[in-house]
Protein backbone atom coordinates (compact mmCIF):
# COMPACT_ATOMS: atom_id res chain seq x y z
CA UNK A 1 0.00 0.00 0.00
CA UNK A 2 2.04 3.29 -1.15
CA UNK A 3 1.53 6.58 1.13
CA UNK A 4 -1.00 8.51 -0.44
CA UNK A 5 -3.73 5.43 -0.74
CA UNK A 6 -2.34 5.00 3.35
CA UNK A 7 -2.93 8.80 3.82
CA UNK A 8 -6.37 8.64 1.79
CA UNK A 9 -7.88 5.63 4.36
CA UNK A 10 -6.74 7.49 7.12
CA UNK A 11 -8.32 10.92 5.93
CA UNK A 12 -11.65 8.54 4.93
CA UNK A 13 -11.98 7.06 8.48
CA UNK A 14 -11.41 10.20 10.07
CA UNK A 15 -13.86 11.88 8.42
CA UNK A 16 -16.06 7.87 8.92
CA UNK A 17 -15.82 8.90 12.64
CA UNK A 18 -17.18 12.27 12.44
CA UNK A 19 -20.22 10.97 10.06
CA UNK A 20 -20.78 8.07 12.49
CA UNK A 21 -21.11 10.85 15.48
CA UNK A 22 -23.71 12.78 13.87
CA UNK A 23 -25.67 10.28 12.46
CA UNK A 24 -25.57 8.32 16.00
CA UNK A 25 -27.12 11.24 17.47
CA UNK A 26 -29.89 11.67 14.09
CA UNK A 27 -30.21 7.68 14.43
CA UNK A 28 -31.03 8.54 18.16
CA UNK A 29 -33.56 10.69 17.72
CA UNK A 30 -35.29 9.19 14.79
CA UNK A 31 -35.42 6.08 16.60
CA UNK A 32 -37.39 7.76 19.17
CA UNK A 33 -39.90 8.54 16.72
CA UNK A 34 -39.96 5.02 15.52
CA UNK A 35 -40.14 3.89 19.23
CA UNK A 36 -43.05 6.12 20.00
CA UNK A 37 -44.94 3.66 17.50
CA UNK A 38 -44.07 1.01 18.40
CA UNK A 39 -45.05 1.58 21.89
CA UNK A 40 -48.49 3.41 21.13
CA UNK A 41 -49.13 2.23 17.64
CA UNK A 42 -50.48 -1.22 18.47
CA UNK A 43 -52.94 0.18 21.71
CA UNK A 44 -54.04 2.92 20.07
CA UNK A 45 -54.83 0.84 17.24
CA UNK A 46 -56.97 -1.74 19.09
CA UNK A 47 -59.07 1.62 20.63
CA UNK A 48 -59.18 3.11 17.34
CA UNK A 49 -59.47 -0.37 14.59
CA UNK A 50 -62.88 -1.13 13.82
CA UNK A 51 -62.32 -4.89 14.79
CA UNK A 52 -59.88 -6.18 17.13
CA UNK A 53 -57.89 -8.35 14.47
CA UNK A 54 -56.72 -5.28 13.03
CA UNK A 55 -54.88 -3.23 16.44
CA UNK A 56 -51.29 -3.99 15.17
CA UNK A 57 -52.18 -3.15 11.26
CA UNK A 58 -50.94 0.62 11.94
CA UNK A 59 -47.47 -1.06 12.94
CA UNK A 60 -47.80 -3.06 9.58
CA UNK A 61 -48.32 -0.25 7.84
CA UNK A 62 -45.41 1.21 9.52
CA UNK A 63 -43.35 -2.02 7.87
CA UNK A 64 -45.07 -1.49 4.26
CA UNK A 65 -44.10 2.52 4.61
CA UNK A 66 -40.55 1.08 5.69
CA UNK A 67 -40.14 -1.31 2.30
CA UNK A 68 -41.93 1.50 0.45
CA UNK A 69 -39.25 4.40 0.90
CA UNK A 70 -36.18 1.98 0.80
CA UNK A 71 -35.87 2.79 -3.24
CA UNK A 72 -37.14 6.09 -3.45
CA UNK A 73 -34.43 6.81 -0.64
CA UNK A 74 -31.79 5.15 -2.65
CA UNK A 75 -32.71 7.03 -5.42
CA UNK A 76 -32.62 10.51 -3.55
CA UNK A 77 -29.17 9.54 -2.10
CA UNK A 78 -27.83 9.19 -5.71
CA UNK A 79 -29.39 12.06 -6.92
CA UNK A 80 -28.90 14.85 -4.42
CA UNK A 81 -26.58 12.95 -1.75
CA UNK A 82 -27.06 11.68 1.42
CA UNK A 83 -27.33 15.08 3.85
CA UNK A 84 -30.14 16.57 1.31
CA UNK A 85 -31.89 13.35 1.14
CA UNK A 86 -31.78 12.11 4.63
CA UNK A 87 -33.16 15.83 5.95
CA UNK A 88 -35.74 15.54 2.99
CA UNK A 89 -37.19 12.51 4.68
CA UNK A 90 -37.27 13.70 8.44
CA UNK A 91 -40.40 15.93 6.68
CA UNK A 92 -41.85 12.27 7.07
CA UNK A 93 -41.28 12.31 10.61
CA UNK A 94 -42.71 15.70 11.04
CA UNK A 95 -45.79 14.40 9.45
CA UNK A 96 -45.85 11.31 11.20
CA UNK A 97 -46.59 13.28 14.44
CA UNK A 98 -49.25 15.83 12.85
CA UNK A 99 -51.06 13.08 11.00
CA UNK A 100 -50.82 10.81 14.58
CA UNK A 101 -52.43 13.83 16.19
CA UNK A 102 -55.22 14.58 13.76
CA UNK A 103 -55.50 10.47 14.49
CA UNK A 104 -56.01 10.41 17.99
CA UNK A 105 -58.19 13.48 18.15
CA UNK A 106 -60.50 12.71 15.57
CA UNK A 107 -60.00 8.96 16.93
CA UNK A 108 -59.97 7.80 12.71
CA UNK A 109 -58.23 5.03 12.53
CA UNK A 110 -57.29 5.36 8.78
CA UNK A 111 -55.56 8.84 9.56
CA UNK A 112 -53.91 7.04 12.15
CA UNK A 113 -52.60 4.66 9.96
CA UNK A 114 -51.41 7.53 7.37
CA UNK A 115 -49.50 8.59 10.63
CA UNK A 116 -47.66 4.94 10.72
CA UNK A 117 -46.37 4.96 7.33
CA UNK A 118 -45.39 8.10 7.59
CA UNK A 119 -43.26 6.55 10.24
CA UNK A 120 -42.04 3.86 8.48
CA UNK A 121 -41.04 6.52 5.38
CA UNK A 122 -38.55 8.40 8.10
CA UNK A 123 -37.43 5.20 9.20
CA UNK A 124 -36.32 3.89 6.44
CA UNK A 125 -34.18 6.93 5.84
CA UNK A 126 -32.31 6.60 9.09
CA UNK A 127 -31.87 2.67 8.40
CA UNK A 128 -29.93 3.41 5.86
CA UNK A 129 -27.71 5.79 8.40
CA UNK A 130 -25.52 2.72 9.08
CA UNK A 131 -24.81 2.51 5.92
CA UNK A 132 -23.99 6.25 5.47
CA UNK A 133 -20.81 6.51 7.73
CA UNK A 134 -19.44 3.59 6.03
CA UNK A 135 -19.32 5.68 2.73
CA UNK A 136 -15.81 6.65 3.42
CA UNK A 137 -14.63 3.82 5.39
CA UNK A 138 -11.84 1.80 4.87
CA UNK A 139 -12.75 -1.93 4.80
CA UNK A 140 -10.91 -2.71 8.49
CA UNK A 141 -12.90 0.61 9.95
CA UNK A 142 -16.02 -0.57 8.09
CA UNK A 143 -17.94 -2.72 10.64
CA UNK A 144 -17.40 -0.45 13.52
CA UNK A 145 -18.79 2.36 11.82
CA UNK A 146 -21.61 0.59 10.94
CA UNK A 147 -21.95 -0.31 14.51
CA UNK A 148 -21.38 2.87 15.65
CA UNK A 149 -24.19 4.76 13.92
CA UNK A 150 -26.65 2.22 16.18
CA UNK A 151 -25.63 3.27 19.44
CA UNK A 152 -27.59 5.83 18.65
CA UNK A 153 -30.77 3.69 19.46
CA UNK A 154 -29.66 3.61 23.26
CA UNK A 155 -30.49 7.07 23.45
CA UNK A 156 -34.27 6.68 21.41
CA UNK A 157 -34.64 3.68 23.70
CA UNK A 158 -34.56 6.05 26.61
CA UNK A 159 -36.17 9.16 24.98
CA UNK A 160 -39.00 7.24 23.06
CA UNK A 161 -40.62 5.35 26.41
CA UNK A 162 -40.10 8.70 28.45
CA UNK A 163 -41.74 10.65 25.84
CA UNK A 164 -44.72 8.25 25.65
CA UNK A 165 -44.89 8.65 29.82
CA UNK A 166 -44.61 12.06 30.03
CA UNK A 167 -46.74 13.40 27.36
CA UNK A 168 -49.48 10.75 27.29
CA UNK A 169 -51.71 12.36 28.94
CA UNK A 170 -50.91 15.84 28.23
CA UNK A 171 -53.30 17.21 26.06
CA UNK A 172 -56.37 15.93 28.00
CA UNK A 173 -58.85 14.22 27.31
CA UNK A 174 -57.35 12.43 24.45
CA UNK A 175 -54.67 9.59 25.71
CA UNK A 176 -51.26 10.16 23.17
CA UNK A 177 -52.44 13.42 21.80
CA UNK A 178 -49.36 15.49 23.18
CA UNK A 179 -47.18 12.04 22.35
CA UNK A 180 -47.55 13.02 19.07
CA UNK A 181 -46.88 16.42 18.82
CA UNK A 182 -43.60 15.87 20.57
CA UNK A 183 -42.91 13.36 17.81
CA UNK A 184 -42.86 16.38 15.50
CA UNK A 185 -40.69 18.74 17.59
CA UNK A 186 -38.45 15.67 17.50
CA UNK A 187 -38.41 15.08 13.95
CA UNK A 188 -37.37 18.60 13.58
CA UNK A 189 -34.54 18.48 15.86
CA UNK A 190 -33.03 15.53 14.36
CA UNK A 191 -33.13 18.18 10.46
CA UNK A 192 -31.16 20.44 12.15
CA UNK A 193 -28.49 18.33 13.33
CA UNK A 194 -27.88 16.05 9.80
CA UNK A 195 -26.99 19.71 8.45
CA UNK A 196 -23.78 18.85 9.74
CA UNK A 197 -23.71 15.22 8.24
CA UNK A 198 -20.53 15.78 5.39
CA UNK A 199 -20.48 12.77 3.39
CA UNK A 200 -19.58 13.24 -0.49
CA UNK A 201 -22.32 12.21 -3.14
CA UNK A 202 -21.67 8.82 -4.57
CA UNK A 203 -19.45 9.47 -8.28
CA UNK A 204 -20.52 8.39 -11.34
CA UNK A 205 -18.22 5.14 -11.75
CA UNK A 206 -15.69 5.82 -14.43
CA UNK A 207 -16.40 5.56 -18.12
CA UNK A 208 -16.73 1.93 -19.07
CA UNK A 209 -17.54 0.15 -16.25
CA UNK A 210 -20.64 -2.14 -16.38
CA UNK A 211 -23.25 -2.04 -13.50
CA UNK A 212 -24.30 -5.46 -12.63
CA UNK A 213 -28.31 -5.53 -13.17
CA UNK A 214 -30.29 -6.66 -9.72
CA UNK A 215 -30.43 -9.94 -10.72
CA UNK A 216 -26.79 -10.60 -10.64
CA UNK A 217 -27.47 -9.11 -7.17
CA UNK A 218 -29.65 -12.20 -6.31
CA UNK A 219 -26.98 -14.34 -7.84
CA UNK A 220 -24.66 -13.59 -5.46
CA UNK A 221 -24.16 -16.31 -2.74
CA UNK A 222 -22.56 -13.45 -0.26
CA UNK A 223 -25.51 -10.71 -0.70
CA UNK A 224 -28.51 -13.57 -0.88
CA UNK A 225 -27.04 -14.88 2.20
CA UNK A 226 -26.91 -11.03 3.70
CA UNK A 227 -30.21 -10.51 2.81
CA UNK A 228 -31.72 -14.09 4.34
CA UNK A 229 -29.98 -13.84 7.50
CA UNK A 230 -31.03 -9.86 8.20
CA UNK A 231 -34.99 -10.53 6.89
CA UNK A 232 -35.17 -12.94 9.45
CA UNK A 233 -33.78 -11.44 12.60
CA UNK A 234 -35.82 -7.89 11.65
CA UNK A 235 -38.98 -10.04 10.71
CA UNK A 236 -38.76 -11.93 14.22
CA UNK A 237 -38.07 -8.94 16.50
CA UNK A 238 -40.93 -6.80 15.12
CA UNK A 239 -42.70 -9.97 14.71
CA UNK A 240 -42.43 -10.32 18.46
CA UNK A 241 -41.95 -6.99 19.28
CA UNK A 242 -45.36 -5.66 17.92
CA UNK A 243 -47.31 -8.16 19.39
CA UNK A 244 -45.72 -7.70 23.22
CA UNK A 245 -47.65 -4.62 24.35
CA UNK A 246 -50.93 -6.30 23.24
CA UNK A 247 -49.87 -9.76 25.05
CA UNK A 248 -49.07 -7.19 28.22
CA UNK A 249 -52.23 -5.34 28.30
CA UNK A 250 -54.29 -8.53 27.63
CA UNK A 251 -52.19 -10.13 31.11
CA UNK A 252 -53.32 -6.75 33.19
CA UNK A 253 -50.12 -5.43 33.03
CA UNK A 254 -50.22 -1.55 32.95
CA UNK A 255 -49.86 0.82 30.15
CA UNK A 256 -46.38 2.04 31.27
CA UNK A 257 -45.29 -1.26 32.34
CA UNK A 258 -45.62 -1.83 28.46
CA UNK A 259 -44.07 0.85 27.44
CA UNK A 260 -40.92 0.46 29.95
CA UNK A 261 -40.90 -3.10 28.45
CA UNK A 262 -40.36 -1.50 24.68
CA UNK A 263 -37.64 0.86 26.57
CA UNK A 264 -35.77 -2.36 28.00
CA UNK A 265 -36.16 -3.59 24.15
CA UNK A 266 -34.58 -1.10 22.16
CA UNK A 267 -31.75 -0.48 24.98
CA UNK A 268 -31.11 -4.02 24.03
CA UNK A 269 -31.10 -3.96 20.41
CA UNK A 270 -28.49 -0.67 20.29
CA UNK A 271 -26.68 -1.06 23.86
CA UNK A 272 -24.14 -4.12 22.43
CA UNK A 273 -23.72 -1.89 19.20
CA UNK A 274 -20.68 -0.09 21.40
CA UNK A 275 -19.11 -3.54 20.95
CA UNK A 276 -20.67 -5.97 17.77
CA UNK A 277 -18.17 -3.74 15.19
CA UNK A 278 -15.10 -5.09 17.14
CA UNK A 279 -16.59 -8.97 17.42
CA UNK A 280 -17.23 -8.80 13.86
CA UNK A 281 -13.74 -7.39 13.24
CA UNK A 282 -12.25 -10.53 15.96
CA UNK A 283 -15.03 -13.29 14.91
CA UNK A 284 -16.29 -11.99 11.29
CA UNK A 285 -19.81 -11.36 10.38
CA UNK A 286 -21.15 -15.36 9.89
CA UNK A 287 -20.23 -16.23 13.62
CA UNK A 288 -22.03 -13.10 15.52
CA UNK A 289 -24.94 -13.28 12.33
CA UNK A 290 -25.30 -17.12 13.96
CA UNK A 291 -25.24 -15.91 17.68
CA UNK A 292 -27.52 -13.17 16.89
CA UNK A 293 -30.17 -15.98 15.88
CA UNK A 294 -29.20 -18.30 19.15
CA UNK A 295 -30.08 -15.53 21.17
CA UNK A 296 -33.16 -14.55 19.61
CA UNK A 297 -34.52 -17.97 19.96
CA UNK A 298 -33.45 -17.73 23.26
CA UNK A 299 -35.65 -14.73 23.75
CA UNK A 300 -38.75 -17.34 22.47
CA UNK A 301 -37.84 -19.92 25.47
CA UNK A 302 -38.08 -17.00 27.93
CA UNK A 303 -41.05 -16.26 26.55
CA UNK A 304 -42.92 -19.64 26.85
CA UNK A 305 -41.91 -19.88 30.09
CA UNK A 306 -43.75 -17.10 32.15
CA UNK A 307 -46.28 -14.21 31.64
CA UNK A 308 -45.16 -12.18 34.43
CA UNK A 309 -43.86 -8.62 33.81
CA UNK A 310 -40.03 -10.18 34.08
CA UNK A 311 -40.63 -12.68 31.82
CA UNK A 312 -41.65 -10.11 29.14
CA UNK A 313 -38.82 -7.87 30.05
CA UNK A 314 -36.10 -10.32 29.71
CA UNK A 315 -37.68 -12.02 26.60
CA UNK A 316 -37.45 -8.50 24.72
CA UNK A 317 -34.25 -7.83 26.28
CA UNK A 318 -32.79 -10.52 24.58
CA UNK A 319 -34.83 -10.39 21.58
CA UNK A 320 -32.84 -7.00 21.44
CA UNK A 321 -29.62 -8.13 21.33
CA UNK A 322 -30.54 -10.98 18.94
CA UNK A 323 -31.30 -8.36 16.72
CA UNK A 324 -28.24 -6.27 17.21
CA UNK A 325 -26.21 -9.24 16.07
CA UNK A 326 -28.23 -10.83 13.05
CA UNK A 327 -28.99 -7.49 12.22
CA UNK A 328 -25.38 -5.63 11.68
CA UNK A 329 -23.51 -8.64 11.50
CA UNK A 330 -25.86 -9.00 8.48
CA UNK A 331 -25.95 -5.54 7.30
CA UNK A 332 -21.73 -6.08 7.59
CA UNK A 333 -21.76 -8.36 5.14
CA UNK A 334 -23.65 -6.56 2.32
CA UNK A 335 -21.30 -3.96 3.06
CA UNK A 336 -18.92 -6.14 1.94
CA UNK A 337 -20.56 -7.75 -0.55
CA UNK A 338 -21.09 -3.99 -2.86
CA UNK A 339 -18.37 -2.91 -5.52
CA UNK A 340 -17.92 1.24 -4.67
CA UNK A 341 -20.21 2.49 -7.75
CA UNK A 342 -23.12 -0.04 -6.85
CA UNK A 343 -23.13 0.22 -2.87
CA UNK A 344 -26.23 2.49 -2.71
CA UNK A 345 -28.10 0.89 -5.19
CA UNK A 346 -27.34 -2.96 -3.88
CA UNK A 347 -27.76 -1.42 0.06
CA UNK A 348 -31.39 0.00 -1.38
CA UNK A 349 -32.22 -3.90 -2.58
CA UNK A 350 -31.06 -5.61 0.35
CA UNK A 351 -33.01 -2.72 2.64
CA UNK A 352 -35.94 -3.32 0.38
CA UNK A 353 -36.02 -7.02 0.54
CA UNK A 354 -35.27 -6.58 4.29
CA UNK A 355 -38.17 -4.67 5.30
CA UNK A 356 -40.39 -7.05 2.52
CA UNK A 357 -40.35 -9.60 4.20
CA UNK A 358 -40.50 -7.91 7.67
CA UNK A 359 -43.99 -6.51 6.57
CA UNK A 360 -45.24 -10.33 6.33
CA UNK A 361 -44.59 -10.77 9.83
CA UNK A 362 -45.80 -7.73 11.32
CA UNK A 363 -49.47 -8.24 8.97
CA UNK A 364 -49.61 -11.84 10.73
CA UNK A 365 -48.52 -10.85 14.39
CA UNK A 366 -51.75 -8.91 15.29
CA UNK A 367 -53.74 -11.63 13.75
CA UNK A 368 -51.65 -14.26 15.65
CA UNK A 369 -51.55 -12.58 18.86
CA UNK A 370 -55.52 -12.07 18.74
CA UNK A 371 -56.37 -15.47 17.26
CA UNK A 372 -53.87 -17.84 19.22
CA UNK A 373 -52.40 -16.01 21.87
CA UNK A 374 -48.88 -14.54 22.58
CA UNK A 375 -47.36 -18.64 23.42
CA UNK A 376 -47.91 -18.72 19.29
CA UNK A 377 -45.94 -15.74 18.35
CA UNK A 378 -42.90 -17.40 20.09
CA UNK A 379 -43.34 -20.85 18.62
CA UNK A 380 -43.25 -19.27 15.29
CA UNK A 381 -39.35 -18.17 16.33
CA UNK A 382 -38.05 -21.70 16.08
CA UNK A 383 -39.04 -22.40 12.71
CA UNK A 384 -37.85 -19.26 11.09
CA UNK A 385 -34.79 -19.29 13.30
CA UNK A 386 -33.81 -22.65 11.77
CA UNK A 387 -34.26 -21.29 8.31
CA UNK A 388 -31.82 -18.42 8.38
CA UNK A 389 -29.43 -20.79 10.42
CA UNK A 390 -28.98 -23.24 7.32
CA UNK A 391 -29.18 -20.33 4.89
CA UNK A 392 -26.22 -19.22 6.85
CA UNK A 393 -24.17 -22.21 6.71
CA UNK A 394 -25.07 -22.95 3.09
CA UNK A 395 -23.80 -19.28 1.97
CA UNK A 396 -20.75 -18.99 4.01
CA UNK A 397 -19.49 -22.56 3.62
CA UNK A 398 -16.22 -22.60 1.69
CA UNK A 399 -16.90 -24.52 -1.60
CA UNK A 400 -14.72 -27.90 -1.94
CA UNK A 401 -12.43 -26.54 -5.09
CA UNK A 402 -11.53 -23.68 -2.34
CA UNK A 403 -10.90 -26.00 0.32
Amino acid sequence: MTATTTNAAREGDRLAKRNAFILALASALAGANTTVMFATGAIVGAQLAPVRSLATLPISIFVVGLAAASLPVGMLVRRYGRRTAYQIATGAGVLTGLFGYLGVIYANFWIFCIATFCAGFYASAAQSYRFAAADTASDAFRPKAISWVLTGGVLAGVVGPQLVIWTKESLPPVMFAGTYIGQAVVAMLAGLVLSFVNIPKPKDPPAGTVRRPVSAYLADRAFVTAVVCGAATYMLMNFVMTAAPLAMLACDHSIDAAAYGIQWHVIAMFAPSFFTGNFIIRWGAPKVVAAGLVITALSAVVALTGLTVAHFYVALILLGIGWNFGFIGASAMVAAAARPEERTRMQSVNDFCVFGVMAIGSFSSGQIVTSYGWDMVNWVVFPIVAVAAVALFMGTRRRPEFA
